[in-house]
């Protein structure tokens, strides 16, 4: 069984405004407390130093495109297949009789994934794309 960590407490100063703003950010985002909303922020930002110093990390890989373009399905597809081991799941899902979205998930260095997002997002034919990097956690408290 993990042990459970203790929790430390410390004290924050800031400006009556910075914290008006940001009682009203815990609020529209339904935030508990205070601290809860800290710790989500902290922890996104190490997760944005996991992408900015080219760790192993995770993305979702969003596209929407025509599947009548012609070629496309077959070079999104080998695209993905250029990436042995960093597609580790993908999601087709008919949207209506012209578009599809396709949710592509890859784990492997920041700047892999990022490659492959750029290489699938640039196909013609794709009408959106994304990249929501995440973490694998790991080395997350």
């Amino acid at each position: 069984m993990a042990k459970k960590e203790e929790l430390k407490r410390f004290g924050v100063s800031m400006e009556d405004e910075l914290l008006e703003k940001f009682d009203q950010y815990l609020a529209k985002h339904k935030y508990r407390n205070r601290s809860e909303a800290i710790r989500d922020l902290i922890r996104k930002s190490l997760v944005a130093e996991e992408w900015d110093h080219n760790r192993e990390t995770v993305g979702a890989i969003i596209l929407i495109y025509d599947h009548h373009t012609p070629g496309l399905s077959h070079r999104l597809n080998h695209l993905q297949h250029d990436f042995p081991g960093q597609v580790i799941a993908s999601t087709h899902i008919h949207l209506d009789h012209h578009h599809c979205l396709e949710v592509i998930v890859a784990r492997a260095k920041a700047r892999e994934v990022k490659a492959l997002s750029d290489s699938l997002i640039a196909q013609r034919g794709v009408k959106y794309g994304t990249l929501t990097g995440a973490t694998t956690a790991k080395d997350l408290p």
